[in-house]
């Protein structure tokens, strides 16, 4: 791979507690090791800057790899996961038939939630901002699927579906060429990193 490059990377799992608020919830015990599994990878090695969503289970991948890497994570708060405060928590099998209806009615605000065109446009804008004010070195991303899956959509040319959504439910990567700002790859496991 030639070139500097941005990494987006999906937090791994969390502690799931329908009392807290979804951004509120944190990085797992094996979410929180899969992280610290990463630290060493010859890849990371050229990361100058990370930015990071808001929400606690990205911000603490965030810390974790910055720690490794002698980075300290910048913090976005419009790099949050697609608004889904109108439902609050689903569980599992009610969370998935809203995210099915999220991505295949793009435009529509299904329920109350951000609809997936709004959140693609709000999640391209910031990292085109985070562009924008860059610096030398590869950039890491750190936030979530349904955004991560639409900002692949938005750089790979591919209309909004859920087909190209990452898969294991969390702690998935793809990568970018900056100056081209072409894909390399699609969705990988972060231990592929």
């Amino acid at each position: 791979m030639t070139g500097e490059v941005l990494r987006y990377l999906t937090h791994p799992q969390v502690n799931i507690d329908p009392d807290i608020p979804v951004p509120e919830w944190s990085l797992s015990d094996v979410g929180a090791e899969r992280v610290r599994n990463i630290c060493g990878s010859a890849a990371l090695i050229k990361t100058k800057r990370i930015v990071s969503s808001a929400e606690t289970k990205a911000t603490e991948a965030a810390q974790i790899l910055g720690a490794s890497l002698g980075v300290i994570p910048e913090i976005r708060e419009k790099m949050h996961e697609n608004d889904r405060t109108s439902t609050g928590f689903l569980e599992s099998t009610a969370f998935e038939d809203m995210t099915d209806q999220f991505f295949a009615n793009p435009d529509v605000s299904v329920k109350g939630w951000e609809s997936a065109t709004a959140a693609q446009a709000r999640i391209v804008g910031e990292v085109q901002a985070v562009l924008a004010s860059r610096k030398e070195g590869d950039l890491l991303l750190v936030g979530h699927g349904a955004v991560g899956t639409l900002l692949y959509c938005h750089f790979s040319g591919i209309p909004i579906d859920r087909k190209h959504d990452q898969t294991g439910g969390g702690g998935n990567f793809f990568t970018m060429e900056i100056a081209t700002l072409k894909v390399l790859h699609g969705w990988q496991a972060m231990e592929e990193i």
